[in-house]
């Protein structure tokens, strides 16, 4: 596992001190979007059609601080749109860092050469780095020739200064298991210091739709990969162990939305970081009144497919914390890639999909336009 042992042990503590607490919804990892707008536009991407007015939002300083201390989780991973273009991001992190919080930037590199040394070197800070595979499965997914040669640059600048940097690699219907498999065996090689590995989600506003993975496939897809290089244990990750189990068909889990919560320029979002079916101002009023049952795969349709970290981790995590010893032949063994799988979660009772997407936005707009008028008229009153 590629999670270093300091942030594993103070993470696991957490965790038990919650379950202890007989506290059933915690967070663990603040997934927090300070602004949309983004120097790339991939076609998988369901976060960057927005109107000028909301990407040209950003969270403050102070709001990404009241975020964390809100929710309390021990990790912040900072996503967007693109980190980097935010003024405030080297304040940001730093105030996290005195936080005592573990914080992951996750940036596309475009912009990392021209701005890493506005942040030092932590034990608690990790760049992720975003690549979709080789050259030509990455240029595909973001869809813009050069990015994978940046992106490497990139790994080895952060890697050169003494950053601890990682990828995250997102992976669609037509990903082929020989060549991902290679790419990872190639990222190990360039000394990195851990994989995040999901499949991708499909967003509803994302301009291309076909080649998001239904669970089935995945489950197939990551036997496939995991099956080639001693069942996973010579690649480090940066999740848990029961989490891959999960994605290669092993685990039976229903999800957890709570686990990691997300703060965007909307508010904190409901009910998870990829579905955006109702704003909050208050972390507390996300816990409380999302009516978190009429979420996750077998209870909603938008959910049918979703196999994503941010829903399952925080249910992987947990059960190791409860049932230790699953651990163990994984340990030894590696991730099980053959055999029958467990049973996948009934789809027979879920209920339609809603889609509410656009009201959000039209409520955003109004409120930033409302925001204007007033200044104008402030202004113009002095």
């Amino acid at each position: 596992m590629g999670i270093p042992t300091m942030q594993a042990a103070r993470i696991g503590a957490y965790v038990v001190k919650q379950h202890l607490s007989g506290r059933k919804r915690y967070p663990l990892v603040l997934m927090l979007e300070p602004l949309f707008r983004c120097n790339l536009a991939c076609a998988g991407c369901g976060k960057i059609d927005y109107p000028d007015d909301i990407l040209n939002q950003r969270l403050s300083y102070d709001e990404c601080m009241e975020a964390i201390d809100e929710c309390g989780a021990p990790a912040v991973s900072i996503a967007g749109g693109e980190p980097l273009l935010h003024r405030e991001m080297p304040k940001i992190v730093k105030g996290f860092l005195d936080r005592k919080k573990f914080v992951i930037l996750c940036t596309n590199a475009l912009l990392l050469a021209k701005k890493i040394d506005d942040y030092e070197p932590n034990p608690n800070f990790t760049w992720s780095i975003h690549l979709d595979g080789d050259k030509a499965m990455h240029d595909k997914s973001v869809c813009l020739e050069g990015t994978y040669e940046k992106a490497v640059a990139a790994i080895e600048l952060a890697k050169s200064k003494g950053f601890r940097t990682q990828i995250n690699c997102t992976l669609f219907e037509d990903a082929e298991p020989e060549r991902v498999a290679k790419f990872f065996d190639e990222m190990m090689a360039m000394g990195l210091d851990g994989i995040t590995v999901s499949p991708g989600y499909a967003y509803e506003r994302a301009p291309d739709q076909e080649h998001f993975l239904n669970r089935e496939r995945t489950r197939k897809l990551f036997r496939d990969i995991l099956g080639r290089n001693d069942n996973g244990k010579k690649w480090q990750f940066t999740q848990s162990d029961l989490f891959l189990d999960f994605l290669a068909g092993n685990q039976t889990y229903e999800c957890s939305p709570w686990s990691m919560p997300a703060r965007t320029v909307f508010g904190w979002q409901k009910p998870c970081y990829l579905l955006g079916e109702g704003y909050v101002q208050t972390f507390k009023e996300l816990m409380e009144d999302t009516e978190w049952e009429k979420y996750g795969v077998g209870n909603y349709e938008k959910c049918a497919n979703c196999m994503v970290h941010c829903g399952f981790e925080g249910t992987a995590v947990a059960d190791s914390v409860k049932h230790p010893l699953k651990l163990v032949p994984i340990a030894m063994r590696g991730i099980k890639t053959d055999g029958p799988m467990a049973p996948d979660i009934s789809l027979a009772n879920q209920r339609p999909a809603e889609f509410v997407f656009s009201r959000h936005v039209e409520k955003k707009l109004a409120d930033i336009r409302a925001a204007k008028s007033d200044s104008q008229k402030i202004a113009a009153a002095e």
